[in-house]
């Protein structure tokens, strides 16, 4: 191993264990990591050979990280695989990936929310309904209606995070190691 693999070593396993705390696998934070320090785009062998991975966990990982905005695809003239390169801009990448997971979770939600409110106030308009399940029913469409603020609350976080207001609120910092 060369003097630079070793000293990339310590933030490539950082990513490992931070892409398994956001569940995906260390193999992933591991091809983002080589990726994210080599300095021109890469094929899919490249990146195996560098990892020991099979093609097809290499494949998946790639489409996986692709789909999270972590890793583009890139067109070289000459070159007839596909390239892929990190995304640098760690502040998009954070601001995509969260957007992506907060957007499938209100979809998520609001799908089940909207059946459970329908099942509950038929469960309330139905003459037979035991006194004490009605009772409860109606204190469920109060939770529910307190779900779907939360949920109006989330779309609009996704909203400025999207379109960049966020970093209004929280800015980017300078960058410490530039000299002004």
């Amino acid at each position: 191993m060369s003097h630079i693999e070793n000293a990339r070593r310590d933030y490539i396993e950082s990513l490992a264990e931070t892409m398994e705390m956001y569940g995906l696998s260390p193999s992933m934070g591991r091809v983002f990591g080589i990726m994210f320090f080599h300095e021109s785009p890469m094929t899919l062998d490249e990146m195996r050979n560098l990892t020991g991975m099979s093609k097809t966990s290499m494949s998946t990982g790639v489409r996986a990280l692709s789909e999270l905005k972590l890793v583009h695809k890139k067109w070289q003239k000459g070159v007839r695989k596909d390239l892929y390169e990190a995304e640098h801009d760690q502040f998009r990448s954070f601001v995509e990936f969260f957007a992506r997971l907060w957007e499938k979770e209100i979809e998520l939600n609001q799908k089940a929310l909207a059946k459970t409110e329908k099942k509950l106030i038929r469960l309330m308009e139905e003459d037979q309904t035991p006194e004490e399940e009605a009772r409860q029913a109606k204190e469920d469409l109060k939770k529910l209606a307190e779900a779907k603020r939360y949920y109006a609350w989330l779309r609009n976080l996704v909203s400025v995070f999207e379109n960049g207001d966020i970093f209004q609120y929280v800015p980017i910092p300078d960058d410490p190691d530039s000299k002004s």
